[in-house]
């Protein structure tokens, strides 16, 4: 038996949904009985044990759907070893979690926050695989992470549309898009 756990973390886009399917769907068509877990709204479901066993039909049905069906959070890397007001550590409760359901492997996908705290779990001497979804497309060692292509494709149509009606009324319109400390997505959708 293989006891794979599952988690989406910080901002969602539109392959989410389509990136887990493609994970469990292997899982599940694989020559090994598996268990799926996912946890809820990203590591808030890790930390606090807030977690739902997945079966074949949850993963149906959702190629095309944007978001994530397991829900999402934000928990800042740089709050993540700090001890809450009400007494948790948070990597300690993260490792009880991984633990008590006998995980073989976390499969987290997030950007590059989520990525160092999924690090940190794996020098903790956890299993992790992770899926690099950061729309920014900022993570060492990725050409293109699919949350990029996704916000490249939406920006991409909005520009056409937004430059359809400046020309219709002889205007100049200034769109600005998301790209946090890098300029990828800008450049590309231009």
């Amino acid at each position: 038996m293989i006891r794979i756990g599952m988690l989406t973390s910080g901002g969602d886009c539109q392959a989410l949904n389509a990136a887990m399917r493609g994970v469990a769907k292997t899982l599940f068509n694989s020559k090994e009985e598996v268990e799926i877990y996912g946890f809820l709204n990203g590591y808030q479901g890790l930390i606090h044990g807030r977690f739902r066993l997945l079966t074949y039909g949850d993963f149906s049905g959702i190629l095309t759907k944007g978001g994530t069906f397991l829900g999402s959070s934000r928990t800042p890397f740089k709050t993540i070893e700090v001890i809450e007001e009400d007494g948790i550590d948070k990597v300690a409760a993260m490792k009880q979690t991984y633990y008590k359901l006998q995980l073989d492997c976390l499969v987290i996908l997030g950007g590059n926050g989520t990525h160092k705290t999924a690090n940190l779990l794996s020098e903790q001497g956890l299993n992790v695989v992770t899926l690099p979804k950061t729309i920014d497309n900022d993570l060492w060692g990725t050409d293109m992470t699919f949350g990029f292509q996704s916000a490249v494709d939406i920006a991409t149509d909005c520009i056409d549309m937004i430059h359809t009606t400046a020309a219709s009324h002889g205007r100049i319109f200034i769109v600005e898009i998301m790209g946090h400390k890098v300029g990828w997505l800008p450049r590309t959708s231009s």
